[in-house]
Formats: C-alpha cells, structure tokens, sequence
C-alpha cells in the first residue's frame, strides 16, 4: 500500500462498507455496535493502519476538559484582507469571549492533520481539499461545525447561507432592470459556495430566456486581482456587458475602480453587483447593490451551537440554511443601450 496518500475514515467506511458514522462508533467503543460490524470495521482499520488521535478521543470521552474552540480555515489569496474571512473570525472570537472560551485559529492547505488535542471543539470555514481533516475529527469524537457548506453525507451539523438562491436573486434583479448582456466575475469554483452563486445565477438567466455568452464568464478566485482581469477583459469587447455580477463586494469594488480609470460611469454604463455587504461597499464613490450574507452572526452563532455539544446539551447535528438577502443601492440601473 502506498504510504503518499493518507488513509481518512472514508477509506475505512469503504472498506468494512458501512457508514462514516458507524467507524467512529466503533473507534469512540460505544457498546451499541453490532459484534460482526464492530468486527469489520476494526479489521479496516488494522488493514489501512488507519490511527485516530488518541488525545482527541479522551476528549471526545469526557476524560479531559478542554475551554478552547479551534477555527480551521482553508488559507487563500489576501486572507486577512478578505472581508468573508474577517467577519468570520469577529463573529466567532466575539462568540469565544461572551463565552469565556479561548479560540485557536489554524489556516490550513488540507494536507496535514490536525492536532486536534489543543481544543474541545472545531470550525471548519468551508471545506476545501481539507475534507479529511473532518473526517478524522468527526472519527475521533471531537464535537464540529462547518460554516458556509452544506454537507449533507457526514455526522456532522453545519450554518450556510443559500448561496444558490442568492446568485439566482441576482440574475433575477439585473433582468427585471432590462439587463440581457449579463457577465459574471466568479468565486473559487472549487468552493461550494462559489459554485452555488454561479450556478444560481446561470440558471436564473436560462429561466428567464437570456443567453449566457462565454464571453461574458472569468473565472475568479475571490481576490480583486481576478476581479481587475475580468473587467479589463469585459470592458475590452466589441459587445461589452451591460451589468456584471462580482461573487464577493471585494471583486465588485475592483471592478468598479477598473470602470473609473477606464472613464465608463457606473451605474449609467455598466451596473455591478456585489456578494456579502462589506460596509467598505457604502464607503466609495457609488453606494454597491449587494447580496448580504450575515457572517458576524453566523459566527458567533456557530460558538454557541459548538459549545452546547461540547457540554453534551446538544447531541444532534445543528443544521441551518440562511436566507440571503438583496440590498438595493446605487450601482445598479436600467441599461442605457
């Protein structure tokens, strides 16, 4: 067996065919687990050399207590300048100190274990390629939160906002203003709720008839960087869009800047739209139209949630689909062409 890929508690899962839930039974002894099952699974176990943490599992067991929260977050481009990840770490850090509970914050590329042992609770902003970091978490016993992804085939509760739903409201808003040349400035893709904004918004325009030209795609990365791209790339057709729609406020404000330098007006030339309500979007020469996801509280709310688990007030997962929300400001306005 090669020893590059590190064995998670899905390859175990796989092997005894059966549940991620039923593997962590079995490794946190809990006595209800049928004999044979038990059985398979520690064969997988001993197979794969799969090896949980051990201080994690006291914890999981009650046998040592622990007032620590560890936030895990996925790093990217500009992190401590992104507005998602700093509402984020507020939220939870204001959740950690009405709580009186210390918070250890980790950025993470995915490939390395956690250790786990530093905190009684975990985190995870997203999840991106740091999967495994959730199984083995959830294997161990550690009581999780994911924010901002809905994960519906792990034990494991979560707080996301409907990112569908708010690239569709977006599609729908830019429409209803007599927008048809609509482009997009994507998220991270590989991020769901990146993925979800596009998708909601793509499929708003086919439902409403309006043709998505590939000219008017650039795939971004949340950075403004991208952001600078994909307006220079726009503002460089023959056909130019009329209305584009940034996957965060950070993006929308770069496009914005490239529009100004370029001498085309907004909202008179080219209207944009933004994702999350950064207050930065109030502050600039037109007031940005935006989507508002409430990340503060999600934040502070995911401390709560997360403590009462580790109190063993609360024994099922927590699952919470938020409903964004359409602010309508000045960045936005009918087409002139």
């Amino acid at each position: 067996m090669s020893t590059t890929k590190r064995v998670s508690i899905t390859d175990v899962a796989h092997r005894a065919q059966v549940s991620i839930t039923t593997v962590s039974r079995v490794i946190n002894k809990v006595p209800t687990v049928n004999k044979e099952i038990a059985g398979r699974v520690e064969e997988a176990i001993s197979f794969l050399r799969f090896k949980p943490n051990a201080t994690a599992q006291r914890l999981a067991r009650g046998n040592t207590a622990s007032s620590a929260i560890g936030f895990v977050i996925p790093g990217f481009p500009g992190i401590f300048h992104s507005f998602y990840a700093i509402e984020l770490m507020r939220g939870i850090g204001h959740g950690c100190e009405t709580q009186r509970l210390d918070l250890v914050f980790h950025i993470t590329d995915g490939r390395n274990p956690l250790r786990s042992s530093f905190a009684g609770g975990l985190i995870f902003a997203d999840i991106i390629e740091n999967r495994s970091q959730v199984e083995d978490a959830i294997a161990e016993g550690i009581p999780c939160l994911v924010l901002n992804h809905v994960v519906k085939d792990l034990d494991v509760g979560y707080i996301a906002v409907d990112n569908f739903k708010g690239g569709a409201a977006v599609a729908e808003y830019l429409i209803s203003l007599g927008h048809k040349r609509i482009a997009t400035a994507t998220g991270n893709l590989q991020t769901q709720a990146g993925l979800d904004r596009f998708e909601g918004f793509q499929k708003m325009l086919l439902k409403k008839q309006i043709n998505f030209e590939p000219e008017y795609f650039y795939k971004g990365d949340y950075s403004r960087r991208s952001a600078r791209l994909a307006a220079e790339r726009f503002f460089a057709l023959d056909n130019p869009p009329t209305a584009i729609f940034a996957a965060s406020d950070d993006m929308a404000l770069e496009i914005i800047s490239v529009a100004m330098e370029s001498g085309i007006k907004v909202p008179e030339d080219i209207s944009v739209i933004g994702f999350d309500d950064n207050p930065a979007g109030l502050f600039g020469p037109v007031a940005l139209t935006t989507i508002k996801q409430p990340l503060f509280s999600m934040g502070e709310e995911a401390v709560k949630v997360l403590q009462e688990f580790m109190q063993g007030k609360q024994t099922t997962p927590v699952r919470k689909v938020l409903e964004p929300e359409l602010i309508m400001r000045e960045s936005c306005a009918p087409p002139s062409s």
